[in-house]
């Protein structure tokens, strides 16, 4: 795909586009139709080619997501031209996700650095925690929050945010992602209410209970991560595969999630596409599968009191 792709920018397309197209618009509007001739696939924090050609073309520019048509008119230098086509040329005949070209993620409406360690962030969870999770804690609040499998911090961050007395616990199994976690809280200011924790899953967590649980852990089958398009090779295997059916990590989340909850708490997790093998496989199990405004699947909502219940179920 990636020697295909090469020829959709040839020298000379690069060359009229630099001499002729001169505006933000002008520029962003070339993007999409190089986007949608190369058919690049997009899901890592965009679903449509004008948003992932804006979030390039911002990069570049130095500014905010380009949300105001009042920027549409401004003129590009000769040198943003080139910054931004080469950026362009990237996207497509590498097949690199915006984020990891930018290093810059927006999640929940917050600024994120990400690269190739960790996932780009793109939960339909960030609408729960806008919502404070008010349905799934029933109008309480959570003093302590843990974000299981955190990758660059982006929902123990946020959460952070929704909750502004909380401490939250950020776990990972690969330091790699801590590192950027690490340097997240420090860029938020939350080192004193973030705290990354090297641990595989509750492993490094002895004793330590929580009224809230959000995990967005990986959950691909063998057989999808045999097909995924080109894009998602350029994350870590370790944030995606997890065993033949997608459920290995989601198993031992929900066998010791009772344990580390406090009385009244919950656990939220994402298992995307893989929901289905959970309904069929845990057919006794009460899970509170999520609907969302802005879009997403496979994210479950279950208290203690039904993890405690359905225990002898969650075997390993």
């Amino acid at each position: 795909m990636a020697e295909s792709s090469e020829l959709f920018l040839t020298a000379q397309c690069i060359a009229d586009a630099t001499s002729e197209l001169v505006t933000v618009h002008d520029w962003l509007r070339f993007a999409v139709s190089q986007l949608n001739k190369a058919q690049v696939y997009l899901g890592h924090g965009t679903d449509n080619p004008w948003d992932e050609a804006a979030l390039l073309l911002s990069y570049v520019l130095h500014l905010p997501p380009l949300t105001d048509e009042k920027l549409f008119n401004v003129r590009l230098i000769k040198q943003e031209r080139e910054d931004f086509i080469n950026l362009l040329q990237q996207r497509i005949s590498q097949r690199v996700p915006a984020a990891y070209l930018t290093n810059q993620a927006y999640f929940a409406g917050l600024a994120f650095y990400v690269d190739e360690r960790v996932l780009v962030p793109r939960s339909p969870i960030a609408e729960l925690i806008a919502e404070k999770f008010v349905n799934q804690l029933q109008g309480h609040s959570a003093q302590s929050i843990l974000d299981l499998c955190t990758g660059s911090g982006c929902i123990a961050i946020a959460c952070a945010y929704a909750f502004p007395d909380a401490e939250v616990d950020a776990v990972d199994i690969s330091s790699d992602a801590l590192e950027i976690a690490q340097f997240n809280i420090e860029q938020h200011g939350l080192e004193h209410r973030v705290y990354p924790i090297l641990s595989d899953g509750y492993d490094g967590l002895a004793g330590a209970k929580y009224d809230l649980i959000v995990t967005n852990p990986p959950y691909v089958d063998a057989e999808d991560m045999a097909d995924l398009p080109q894009e998602y090779h350029h994350e870590p295997e370790l944030g995606l595969a997890s065993g033949e059916d997608g459920l290995a990590l989601t198993r031992r989340i929900l066998a010791q999630a009772a344990a580390h909850l406090n009385d009244g708490g919950v656990l939220i997790c994402e298992v995307g596409n893989s929901m289905v093998q959970l309904q069929q496989q845990l057919p006794e199990v009460d899970f509170t599968w999520l609907d969302f405004k802005h879009g997403g699947i496979g994210v479950f909502a279950i208290t203690k009191a039904e993890l405690e219940r359905c225990q002898h179920l969650f075997t390993l």
